[in-house]
């Protein structure tokens, strides 16, 4: 079995499942699912500008309702839960945990613990720190140790 680690920052969208789930062909995938809530990943400036640099400027004006620090992990174990749910019903198996602080030292953590083939970083574009190699992906490829997948996030997560 082809193990991934995938860190995300979001509830997977059924695009963003079907895609992860197909990338292997018919091998079986266990997915080790990390996530950190938006709101403790980047600065509402820098989130701010990634929604111009993407035309959405209704987004940008409402950074700051975007919940952060503790508002923020009832929301995140919400899109864990869902992803989760999602991942097992495409067939795959998977667990997952919030990432409160560190996350790419959880990350290096857990692909050693679990002896990771993979990660996968699904994103939506973060252009700043892309630019300055500061995004997950870039990081997470002098830390882990293993191939580092970077793919974005195919449309928004439908969340009620």
């Amino acid at each position: 079995m082809f193990t991934s680690v995938l860190m995300i920052e979001k509830a997977l969208t059924t695009a963003d499942v079907e895609f992860v789930t197909t990338l292997h062909g018919d091998e079986p995938v266990f997915f080790h699912v990390l996530l950190q809530p938006r709101g403790d990943q980047a600065d509402r400036l820098l989130r701010a500008i990634d929604d111009i640099a993407l035309g959405e400027l209704d987004e940008a004006v409402r950074e700051g309702e975007t919940p952060e620090g503790t508002e923020a992990l009832g929301v995140g174990q919400q899109a864990l839960d869902v992803s989760l749910q999602a991942l097992r019903a495409a067939g795959s198996e998977a667990e997952g945990r919030l990432v409160e602080d560190h996350p790419l030292d959880a990350l290096k953590a857990l692909v050693g613990e679990v002896d990771a083939d993979e990660v996968i970083v699904l994103t939506d574009p973060h252009y700043v720190e892309e630019f300055f190699h500061r995004d997950w992906a870039s990081r997470a490829r002098h830390k882990v140790g293993v191939p580092v997948l970077k793919l974005f996030s195919h449309s928004k997560a439908q969340q009620e």
